[in-house]
C-alpha cells in the first residue's frame, strides 16, 4: 500500500510534457527501447533546438524508469522483510 501512495505522489509531482503521452502504459523495455531511440537521435541531430528538445524527453523517460526500478526494488525489499523478518521470530504479547 505504501508503494501505491508513493508512486502517486511522484506522478503527481513529475513535470509532463504534453506531447508525451501514457508512460505507465510502457513495459520497461519499452522505455529503454524509447531511450535508446532518442539517444541515437539526438547525436545524429546537429540542431540545438531539437537537441534540447529531445534532452528534455529523455529526462522524462529516464525519470520514469528510474521511478519503476526504484519501486520494483522496494517491493522487492519488503517482500524479503516479510519473509524473513525479525517481526516473525518476535512474539509480543
Amino acid at each position: 500500500m505504501l508503494i501505491s501512495k508513493v508512486y502517486t505522489i511522484i506522478q503527481a509531482t513529475k513535470v509532463h510534457n504534453p506531447l508525451v503521452h501514457s508512460l505507465g502504459k510502457l513495459s520497461l523495455n519499452e522505455l529503454e527501447e524509447k531511450i535508446i531511440d532518442l539517444q541515437r537521435k539526438y547525436f545524429m541531430s546537429s540542431n540545438l533546438q531539437v537537441q534540447m528538445q529531445i534532452q528534455n524527453f529523455l529526462e522524462i523517460y529516464k525519470e520514469e524508469l528510474n521511478t519503476r526500478r526504484a519501486l520494483e526494488s522496494q517491493r522487492q525489499k519488503e517482500q524479503q522483510n516479510g519473509e524473513n523478518g525479525l517481526d516473525n521470530l518476535i512474539k509480543v504479547s
